[in-house]
């Protein structure tokens, strides 16, 4: 909450000086006119309100690579139960002019052996797809994500190796998820290391 109040107040304050500036004339256009604030869009104030009303558990945490850009951030989820226990998995979220009318764009930063994530860090869950409606919310998609680490969901996958893994022999796909998440292989695949040390 305290990051959410800090950046509101720089955005505050980041528009009282452009308006300052507009006034004391110093921003003029090629038409004479002074220069104008920044519009707010809708999307933007919908984001405002998602992340004002968060309430993040101790095993999440929002980061804001660029402080000004709100529709830019990054997640980092900590397990404390489960099989991906100990490690620290960073989300990007790109959210769009039309949200919340289409889904924030996320992405798991690192490469890790889940089913429901694929190499390349696209997320399968599915009020990232077809089951988006614009009442859900950052929140809804910040549950869903623990979920996906408490319960990995073999029957949607996008990691189908890891999906027929943990469908065919579920203590072998416990093993080879510790292993990875130290950094190690399956096959011939290398795994970023997300323990948390």
């Amino acid at each position: 909450m305290l990051k959410i109040w800090k950046l509101k107040q720089q955005q505050e304050a980041a528009a009282a000086a452009e308006a300052s500036n507009g006034e004391s004339g110093t921003g003029t256009s090629s038409g004479g006119t002074s220069a104008r604030k920044k519009k707010v869009t809708g999307a933007q104030l919908r984001v405002q309100k998602d992340l004002s009303d968060l309430n993040l558990p101790s095993t999440m945490e929002l980061q804001y690579p660029d402080p000004e850009d709100i529709m830019n951030f990054q997640v980092l989820l900590r397990p404390d139960e489960g099989m991906y226990r100990g490690g620290t998995f960073r989300f990007s979220f790109e959210i769009g002019p039309n949200f919340p009318h289409e889904p924030p764009r996320v992405r798991c930063l690192q490469k890790v052996y889940h089913p429901n994530i694929d190499l390349q860090g696209n997320v399968c869950l599915n009020i990232l797809r077809e089951d988006w409606k614009p009442v859900l919310n950052i929140d809804s998609v910040l549950v869903g994500l623990q979920f996906l680490f408490l319960e990995p969901n073999s029957v949607d996958p996008l990691n189908k190796t890891a999906a027929k893994q943990l469908q065919e022999n579920r203590e072998r796909f416990k093993q080879i998820v510790k292993n990875t998440m130290a950094g190690g292989y399956d096959g011939s695949e290398r795994f970023d290391d997300v323990l948390t040390r």
